[in-house]
């Protein structure tokens, strides 16, 4: 066919158990320590009784993983944005005040641009804490965290061993225990969902099970 290699090799059923086999393993060694709880509480702490907001940030896929979990936490009652690494430095970094705190998503905990975010930061907000998800405990983010939370570095299924595959999926189940770990801490209900999302399947499905008319 046109456009298809010569000797290309087709995805079998066996290709396919094979990765989500090894995405499934990866994401049941996540390290499982004190640290989840301890970032739960200092989100409570910062946004639910001092008034923060949780300011999520990362680049390349990190900082889509970053983005959605600040989407995820506001939808959940948890105030959150994301700010970009690369536009902090062109002005953005100004919507940072106290009592807010940072969550940021790097693979290898050595991001440049992120490393420079904390220097900025603190800069401007000295005692701003720092959430760190990242596969290097040992890097330099984790080394500015308050609180690092370590993916168990995993190899990506990728097979170059380079895309962001794995270390994504890790990171997003991280962020998910995040949330769910906050929304048990504040008891947010179906009624508190049906506020947040009124349009779509969603909104009309929390509404029915928080008893609100439609």
């Amino acid at each position: 066919m046109c456009g298809q290699k010569s000797g290309s090799i087709m995805m079998t059923k066996e290709n396919i158990v094979s990765i989500l086999e090894q995405e499934a393993e990866a994401i049941r060694h996540i390290p499982v320590t004190s640290a989840f709880d301890e970032a739960i509480r200092l989100i409570v702490e910062h946004v639910h009784e001092r008034r923060g907001r949780l300011i999520t940030s990362g680049m390349g896929k990190a900082g889509q993983i970053a983005m959605n979990m600040a989407t995820t936490f506001s939808s959940t009652g948890t105030p959150a944005f994301f700010l970009h690494p690369s536009e902090a430095q062109h002005g953005d970094l100004g919507i940072v005040r106290e009592e807010d705190l940072l969550l940021l998503v790097s693979n290898s905990g050595k991001t440049r641009e992120l490393v420079e975010l904390t220097a900025l930061a603190r800069r401007l907000v000295p005692h701003i804490p720092f959430i760190v998800i990242t596969s290097d405990p040992e890097s330099p983010l984790a080394h500015e965290a308050t609180i690092c939370l370590t993916t168990g570095n995993p190899p990506e299924v990728c097979p170059l061993g380079l895309t962001p595959t794995t270390s994504t999926t890790v990171m997003t189940v991280i962020g998910d225990i995040l949330v769910v770990g906050v929304m048990t801490r504040i008891g947010f209900t179906h009624a508190d969902y049906a506020k947040r999302h009124h349009g779509g399947y969603l909104g009309a499905k929390s509404r029915e099970r928080s008893g609100e008319n439609q």
